[in-house]
This record gives structure tokens, C-alpha cells and sequence, in this order.
């Protein structure tokens, strides 16, 4: 009996520790000082949820390809009205699964405006005058694989459809495979007299170019693995590739245009269901998408043949040229100087939905210093592996390499070692691994995660508010009344786009009077001169939109006496009403 009380003490002790380990509770406040998986980012979620359910909803938007759930969270104080009355506020990452800071960030910015609700002025003015719509991983397969399977930091990134990228009938059966069982996919060189690289005299982690007439010393093999499916090519079919940030409808351009278009537009369904969550919201006047690298702000057009209006351009100057001294370092221009892409974000929120939408690329390189401090400053790359392929740039991944070795506990390099290959025989493995070169060190988050919510804070401080006054009532003879009336924002955001107004893209903004007869109305060219721009039919009701930082105003004649009512209504920015005796 003794023996059989202490096995099922042990076994319940067990279980119970197991479940623990697989319960660990999320804390509020969240922490930014390490990166969470997808599991963790949904249970963190969660915990803001229920810490602040007065202020948040959490929705599961869609699933995706593999069943897994994207959330949404939603921050709104119902005390200031419903969620769709306030000019809206959307920001998302992670739609390459390997952008894992990007979902840090809008963790960041959720977690900010909930835990200084009510203790900071700024924060508690934001939650309770606009909406905030959160969906921290869009690719929630990608962030899934790249946390839990073996990668190199550029891996991961695509929605799970399969490809058969080498035409073969199979798919994605030849993917890098991880041959020293480290979690990396990290790099193969075999020696070779007649190669053309050699090791750095510096540092021989690093290889370096032969100059003519050298003797080579190592041949580069490309990234681990081994010919899966026996046709003589090695990692030619790996994931995907479907791009997330290629497949939405505007502009969608096919693969031979692009790579990693996709078949069709919204081919993944999780990216449809996140376009159809912000359909609904057509409240969202401002957009940020977070990628992973390169410290910029993007706007639209993405492509350079596309032009926008210079209203638009200048409301989007607001943000960009302040974003860019929040993010010093960051640049900020059109996304087509980068390189034009189709069927995008920025390009899908700005035409098809009117909204002022930005792509932060978060992490810059040249902060990876190992130097005293200088005015020069690092040159940019776009990975840390290429000087490791190409002998480009030794000087800058000999200072990455320290950085590594000093600030990173040399937790980014895998130092090489020897491996039997079954192909190429004996062989050497090592270089950066996956939690390298396109993100920051965790030490680092903290800061890039804050800088980052201060400019979508930015951004919704600016989303468009709208005083009306009614600044002249007068007699007009003929029982008639001449009411005039002013909107003015005064905030940098419109409250619409030009070019959805233009275009009209939805309803734009109405300026309404109700409770007598309207006889005439229209816009006001001149009220010096009473220069007015009659509308023809229903001059009740007049159609509108209010610039950035901008003023409108209005005439009507009314008809009789009494109290009449005046109501501004719009879809991006919220609803204002007064009345005024005739």
C-alpha cells in the first residue's frame, strides 16, 4: 500500500509539474525583453483580455491553411462611444512568419495603451477617442515553424500552400534539412584548393574572396542539407513560396511578374480573412504593417507609375516626417524606391480602402556595433550571411561577429565543424543562425518595440477630430435665414483620402440640416464675398470631405423660424451635431 501511495504521489507530482510547464501564465504587463512563440503571443492575448475587459474584445478572425487561429484585439472604452464611431487605428505584423519582432511590436503597442490607461494624459486621450484594432501575427503557421522547426533567419516566411518549385510532380520535398540537429540551418564549405574563397587572416570564421592567382582554399556549398529527392540538386524545393505581402487584390500582378504572387489573389485564406476583418471595420482611417528589416517607413504608391494626390501626400507627411525622428536612423519615402511590388499591403488599405497606411521595416544592422563611437556611419546590408558567400564586406561581419561574440554571448554564430556528408563527403557546418541578421538581440527589443508604438501613437493623436461651429445666422428677407456654418480639423489625418473622395470610394462625410425647409446650399468659395457653390438637388444635404488641418465651410438658406438641427457625419472620423434657433 506504502509502495503504491508513493508511485501515485510521484506520478500526480509529475503530471502536475508537466502541466504546469505547459500552463505557464502570461503576466501582465508583458514582457519585451525576449520573443514569444505563437502559442505564447495568443495566450498573452488572452491575458490583456481578461486584465482589461472593460476595454478590450479579442476575435478570432479566420484560420489559417493549417487550422491555426489569427486573433484580433480590439481596444475601445464603450464608455466614449462604439468601436465604429471613432476614426479607427489598425496595426498588424508577422505576415512573414520569419518577422517575429513585428508582432513584439504590436504586442508593444496593446500592452502600452492598456497598462497606462488612466495613470498617462496621452494614453488614456488615444483609447478613448479612437479604436484600436491589433493583430500581432498575421502568418501564425510561418511564426509557428520558424519558433518550433530548424531555419536560417531568411526561412519561414511563406503561407503554408505547397509548391513544386523544381517541376518535378512533388512538393516541397527537397526543403535545407538540419544535418548537425542544432534548431539552424546554417552554412556548408568543404576545403578545396581550386575554390574561390579562403579564410580571413583576421578571423577565420569569416571567408574572403581570393585575389587573381590565389590559391583557393574552400568552396561554398550553400545552405545545410542533402538531395532529399535524388535528382541531383540539393534544397531546390523548399517551403512555399506564396508571399502574404504579394496576394492581396490591388495591383496583384502573377508570379512571372513576381515571385510568390500566387495563383490568384487572396489564394491564402488567412490573408483573405484579415482583409475581410478590416472590410468591416470601415472606421480604420490609418494602417501599420511591421516587417522585420531595414528601418523604414513605407507609403504608398509601391508602384512608381502610380501617382496620389499631393493632399494625400502632404497628410501623410504628418506622420512620416515626424515617424522618422521617433525611429532615428529610419527612412521614410514611397515604397517603390525600395523596389516596386503588387499586391501589397499599403497599396490594398490606400486604394481599396481609403486608409492612410504605413509598412515599418523595424530592425537596422549597423546597430550591431563593436566600435568606439564615430560619426561614420555602419553600412547597410540586407543580410549578415552574404559577406559569409561573397567576401563583400569583411570589415562589417568581423564587427558583427564580435557584436556577437561580446554583446550576444556568441549566441549568433555557430563557430564551423567538421560533418560526413553523404554527397560531398567531409564537410564543414556553421555560420548565422536563424535568430540572427534579420532581428534584434533581445536586449534590444525594448527599445525598438517602444520607438515603434510611439509612432502609431503618433498616428492616432492625428487621426482626424472635427469641431463644427455655426459662425453666422442671419435674416435674408423672404422668411429666409442664411446659416453658416465651419468644420474644422484639427488634426494632421483627413477624413478621407482625396483619392477615395475623388474616386468615391464610399460615402464621404455629410453635412446635413434638418427641422425646416432648405432652400439652397453649398460650399462656400468666399464669405467675404458671399461667393458660394450652390448644389443643385437636395442642397439639405451636402457631401464633403475635411483636409488635413484644414477648414471647410458652408451656407444654407432656410426657410421658416424655429430650431434646426445640424449634423457632420462621417465614416472615418466621428460624428459631430448642433442646433441653432432661426
Amino acid at each position: 500500500m506504502k509502495q503504491f501511495i508513493f508511485v501515485y504521489s510521484v506520478l500526480f507530482f509529475f503530471t502536475f509539474s508537466v502541466q504546469s510547464a505547459t500552463k505557464a501564465k502570461i503576466e501582465v504587463p508583458l514582457r519585451f525583453d525576449r520573443y514569444y512563440t505563437y502559442a505564447e503571443v495568443n495566450e498573452a492575448l488572452k491575458a490583456l483580455n481578461s486584465a482589461y475587459p472593460a476595454l478590450t474584445k479579442l476575435d478570432v478572425v479566420g484560420k489559417s491553411e493549417e487550422g491555426r487561429d489569427i486573433y484580433a484585439l480590439t481596444i475601445n472604452n464603450p464608455k466614449t462611444g462604439d468601436e465604429l464611431s471613432k476614426p479607427g487605428v489598425y496595426v498588424d505584423g508577422n505576415i512573414h512568419g520569419n518577422e517575429i519582432q513585428a508582432g513584439e511590436v504590436c504586442l508593444y503597442y496593446a500592452n502600452m495603451l492598456l497598462t497606462k490607461y488612466g495613470d498617462n494624459d496621452k494614453i488614456t486621450k488615444q483609447v478613448d477617442r479612437n479604436a484600436h484594432y491589433i493583430i500581432p501575427v498575421v502568418n501564425v503557421d510561418g511564426r509557428c515553424y520558424f519558433f518550433e522547426g530548424a531555419h536560417t533567419p531568411s526561412s519561414s516566411r511563406s503561407i503554408s500552400i505547397p509548391r513544386d518549385d523544381d517541376k518535378d510532380g512533388l512538393f516541397d520535398e527537397d526543403a535545407p534539412d538540419d544535418l548537425d540537429s542544432d534548431g539552424n540551418i546554417t552554412q556548408m564549405r568543404i576545403k578545396d584548393p581550386n575554390g574561390e574563397y579562403k579564410a580571413d587572416p583576421k578571423d577565420p570564421r569569416i571567408l574572403v574572396s581570393i585575389e587573381p592567382g590565389e590559391k583557393g582554399e574552400y568552396t561554398l556549398l550553400g545552405s545545410e542539407g542533402i538531395d532529399n529527392d535524388a535528382d541531383g540538386r540539393i534544397n531546390e524545393d523548399a517551403e512555399g513560396y506564396l508571399d502574404p505581402n504579394r496576394n492581396f487584390g490591388n495591383n496583384w500582378m502573377p508570379n512571372y511578374v513576381q515571385n510568390g504572387a500566387g495563383n490568384f489573389p487572396f489564394e491564402g485564406i488567412g490573408l483573405k480573412a484579415v482583409n475581410e476583418f478590416i472590410q468591416k471595420r470601415p472606421n480604420i482611417i490609418v494602417a501599420f504593417s511591421f516587417h522585420n528589416v531595414g528601418g523604414m517607413w513605407l507609403r504608398a504608391p509601391s508602384e512608381k507609375s502610380i501617382r496620389i494626390d499631393p493632399a494625400d501626400i502632404a497628410a501623410y507627411d504628418v506622420i512620416g516626417k515626424k515617424a522618422i525622428k521617433i525611429t532615428p536612423g529610419y527612412v521614410y519615402m514611397p515604397s517603390y524606391e525600395l523596389y516596386p511590388t503588387y499586391g501589397d499591403t499599403d497599396a490594398q488599405f490606400f486604394f481599396n480602402f481609403g486608409i492612410f497606411a504605413f509598412v515599418g521595416e523595424l530592425f537596422m544592422r549597423e546597430q550591431e556595433t563593436f566600435r568606439e563611437k564615430t560619426d561614420k556611419p555602419a553600412q547597410q546590408t540586407t543580410e549578415q550571411s552574404a559577406s559569409l558567400r561573397r567576401g563583400s564586406d569583411p570589415e562589417q561581419t568581423r564587427e558583427q561577429l564580435k557584436f556577437s561574440d561580446y554583446l550576444a554571448l556568441g549566441e549568433m554564430f555557430i563557430d564551423w565543424k567538421p560533418f560526413n556528408h553523404p554527397v560531398y563527403g567531409e564537410i564543414e557546418i556553421g555560420g548565422w543562425v536563424k535568430m540572427s541578421s534579420r532581428l534584434p538581440q533581445p536586449f534590444m527589443l525594448p527599445e525598438m518595440a517602444h520607438r515603434n508604438a510611439a509612432v502609431v501613437l503618433l498616428a492616432a493623436e492625428n487621426t482626424p477630430e472635427i469641431s463644427m461651429e455655426v459662425f453666422e445666422v442671419k435674416k435674408a428677407g423672404n422668411n429666409l435665414s442664411q446659416v453658416r456654418v465651419r468644420l474644422k480639423n484639427k488634426n494632421g489625418l483627413s477624413t478621407m483620402t482625396t483619392d477615395a473622395f475623388s474616386k468615391k470610394l464610399y460615402t464621404p462625410d455629410m453635412l446635413k440640416v434638418s427641422g425646416a425647409k432648405v432652400v439652397a446650399g453649398g460650399k462656400i468659395q468666399d464669405f467675404r464675398m458671399n461667393k458660394v457653390s450652390y448644389k443643385e438637388h437636395k442642397p439639405e444635404i451636402q457631401f464633403l470631405m475635411v483636409p488635413s488641418y484644414g477648414t471647410v465651410e458652408y451656407q444654407f438658406l432656410v426657410e421658416g423660424k424655429g430650431e434646426i438641427t445640424i449634423d457632420y457625419q462621417s465614416v472615418k472620423a466621428s460624428d459631430v451635431k448642433t442646433s441653432v434657433k432661426l
